[in-house]
Order: C-alpha cells, then sequence, then structure tokens
C-alpha cells in the first residue's frame, strides 16, 4: 500500500502509533475486532477501521503539492476538497480558491479561468461536462486530478456494462458531488438512473414490466434519469453501481433485489439481463463500515462519531451505531460542552441538536470513538484529550498506551 505525505497537522502520535501497531499484528486486515483503550474508569473502543482512506489521503497529498509547486499562480479547486471543514479551511487559508459550492453552484464565473490557472478535481471526481470545458479553455486538469481511484473504477465498469447493452442503476444520493459526476460519465455509454434507497429500488422494480404510465415514472424519478431515459425499454437489462461512501450492505442488497427480479423473469438466462458489480465496492468504506458493525456487541454506553456535517460515509457509520447505542455524530471536541451537555448533528433532518445528560450515570463508562474518512486523526485524538478532560482517568494516557503497545506485540505473527 503507498503512503502519502500527509502534513504533521493532520496527523496524531496517539491514534497514529496505534493505527501502527494494528498493522504490525495483523497485516492482512483479517481481524476486525476493536482496539480498546483501558482508564479504568473509562474505556474508550476504536474500530478496527476509521479516519482517512486511501483516496483521500492521495488528494490531500496532490493538493498540498499543487500549492508547493505553484509559487505565485493562482490555484483552484472544483469544489470542496473532502467533506471536511478543518481541510478545506486550511487549503483556502494557503491560497486555493473554491469554484462551486458542495451542490455544484457557481461560486466563481468560468470566465474567469484560464489555462495559466491551476485547477484541481477533488476526490469525488468531475462531470464529463466541466471535464470538457476546462480542455476547451487550456487548462490541464490530470497532473492535479485526485479523483479517488476506487470512483474512477464504477465509472469504468458502468462503461463496460453500458457498452454491451445494461442500464445503470446508480444507488447514491443525487446532489452528492461524486454522484453527480458518476452519473455524468454512466450516461456516456448507457441510460442511467439514480436511486436513494431499498424504497426506491422496490419502486422501480414496479415500472420493470411497464405496467404504469409515464407520468408516474417521471413523477418519481424524472430529475434522476439521463436525456431520452425509455422506462419501457431502458429497464430491460440492469446494472448496480454505488457512490463509494453508500451503505455497501444496502448496495449489495439493492443489486440482490433486481438480480432476484430478473431471474424470475428469466430463469438460467438472467445473466444476459443483470450484470454483476460487487467488484466496485469500495474496499475502504466496506473495511469501515465492517469494523463498525463489529463494536455493536461491545457493551458501549455511547458512541461518538467525529466527521463533516455533509459527509455521507460518516453518517452512515453514525446510522450503524445508532441501532445499538446512542450515538452523538460531532465535528470536533468543540462539541463537547461539558459532563452534561452535548451538541450534535442530526443528519436526517440536517439539524444541529443540543443533548442534556449524554454521559451515563454509572461507574465505569465505555464509549465508542470512530470518525469519517476525510475526518484527520488529529481532530480524533481531540476528542478522547477532550473526554478525558470531563472524565478524569484513572490511569494516565502514557501507561495506557505502553499496554496498549505490549497486548498488541503479543498478538504480532
Amino acid at each position: 500500500m503507498k503512503k502519502f505525505e500527509i502534513p504533521d497537522q493532520y496527523r496524531s502520535g496517539i491514534i497514529g502509533a496505534m493505527k501502527l501497531k494494528r498493522r504490525m499484528s495483523d497485516p492482512r486486515k483479517q481481524d476486525f475486532s476493536p482496539s480498546i483503550l483501558d482508564f479504568g474508569n473509562l474505556k474508550i473502543i476504536l474500530p478496527r477501521h476509521f479516519g482517512f482512506c486511501y483516496g483521500v489521503e492521495n488528494a490531500i497529498e496532490t493538493s498540498y503539492r499543487a500549492i508547493r509547486e505553484n509559487p505565485g499562480k493562482r490555484l483552484f479547486l472544483l469544489s470542496e476538497m473532502i467533506h471536511n471543514p478543518v481541510v478545506n479551511e486550511d487549503l483556502q487559508a494557503n491560497g486555493i480558491r473554491f469554484i462551486m459550492d458542495t451542490n455544484g453552484s457557481q461560486i466563481l464565473p468560468w470566465d474567469e479561468i484560464n489555462a495559466d490557472d491551476i485547477v484541481i478535481i477533488p476526490a469525488f471526481g468531475t462531470t464529463v461536462e466541466i471535464e470538457n470545458l476546462l480542455a476547451e479553455k487550456g487548462v490541464e486538469i490530470q497532473k492535479y486530478n485526485t479523483t479517488c481511484p476506487f470512483v474512477e473504477k464504477v465509472w469504468k465498469r458502468s462503461s463496460e456494462i453500458g457498452k454491451k447493452g445494461f442500464t445503470i442503476i446508480i444507488h447514491g444520493k443525487h446532489k452528492h458531488e461524486e454522484t453527480r459526476a458518476t452519473f455524468s460519465h454512466s450516461y456516456q455509454d448507457a441510460p442511467s438512473i439514480i436511486i436513494r434507497d431499498m424504497k426506491e429500488a422496490e419502486k422501480l422494480a414496479s415500472f420493470v414490466d411497464g405496467k404504469h404510465s409515464e407520468e408516474l415514472f417521471l413523477a418519481s424519478f424524472g430529475d434522476r434519469i439521463s436525456k431520452n431515459f425509455d422506462y419501457k425499454k431502458d429497464l430491460q437489462k440492469l446494472g448496480v453501481v454505488n457512490q463509494t461512501t453508500m451503505l455497501a450492505t444496502e448496495t449489495q442488497a439493492i443489486a440482490d433485489f433486481f438480480k432476484s427480479i430478473m431471474m424470475k423473469k428469466h430463469d438460467e438466462d438472467y445473466r444476459d439481463f443483470f450484470a454483476d458489480t460487487r467488484d466496485t465496492l469500495c474496499y475502504a468504506t466496506n473495511d469501515n463500515q465492517e469494523s463498525t458493525l463489529n463494536v455493536l456487541n461491545s457493551g458501549a454506553d455511547l458512541a461518538l462519531v467525529i466527521g463533516g456535517y455533509n459527509s455521507s460515509n460518516t453518517s452512515q457509520i453514525a446510522g450503524i451505531l445508532e441501532q445499538k447505542m446512542p450515538t452523538y455524530f460531532i465535528q470536533d471536541e468543540k462539541e463537547i460542552i461539558s459532563e452534561s451537555l452535548i451538541n450534535h448533528f442530526d443528519y436526517p433532518s440536517h439539524q444541529l441538536r443540543t443533548k442534556e445528560n449524554w454521559l451515563p450515570e454509572v461507574e465505569h463508562r465505555a464509549i465508542v470513538l470512530t470518525s469519517g474518512a476525510s475526518c484527520p486523526d488529529t481532530i480524533l485524538e481531540n476528542v478522547l484529550r477532550r473526554i478525558l478532560e470531563i472524565i478524569p482517568p484513572d490511569k494516565d494516557v502514557e501507561e495506557v498506551l505502553l499496554q496498549f503497545d505490549q497486548d498488541s506485540k503479543s498478538q504480532q505473527p
């Protein structure tokens, strides 16, 4: 696995050391059990995988390289590099300006961009239309193209099956940068449609036999289909891909659902009508989500999930943990006001809420602590230290880390 040059302000001595010890004791990632920091009266439970993924580290390294290599030049990002305010604010402080916001609305007019400018493509990728627009302006976009390779893998697979006559169903949030980019790339070769969840998958399936009216179809999906989409013929051969930050299990369930429909219609010939795309699911998303599932039965009193409030993958992690324990989605340590008060983000309603008496009144507390793929480890460490401020531990950090080190060495192969 490639190692990236990440600025020191995003690295954590505590979290980095823990991750290194887990990699040394489990280099093949076969052990998804959580890490535990035992402070006596407090246990901090960390999933096996969390924080920056390959695509995010690549994007950050490339962005800061662009800053170093182009003194005196104007530098632009198409939109937010990743969904984390600390990283984006730092990039802006280093002179990078955003052309669009996360919804695709223009911040700077395209007329302001010229061939001498440096334009960085964010980890989410961008649309074919924007790529063409920049090319027409003479802007070189490949040198600092940080599109995640796992996003590009989805595009490549969509193109492959699209050229074979399959319609592309994209499991994602249709306003998300990555989904807009994937949709743009997929409809170059195939009719394409975006669905949000299994409920919408079931609704779409009701149109496969062409029994409902075009008006009803357009009312349901009209703002999420490619041009000239004909539901009576374009739902006969299907393949499912995803926005890589969606729940992988949900994407697979949606794919299996459409596969079952084609098996009923075509028996053993169903493979001619349904394309298997499970190889496009992002391994980092899978690892983070699998690791999160493995802390559900840890006996924790609650969970703190750290990340940008517009981060899709962080919201998915919070959603998993909410199944078993009180879960608070926070942006950083400043949201922990006191032992009795915490601010947290309610992702479904997109509202910041305040919770009183969030810590249970028990002698020994256990807290799951994790973060999304775009959250620097330094922020996670800041949250850990904030917890230790309001819950004075029986053991100091050095003693606990020494014990963790000894336990990790005993598990090394």
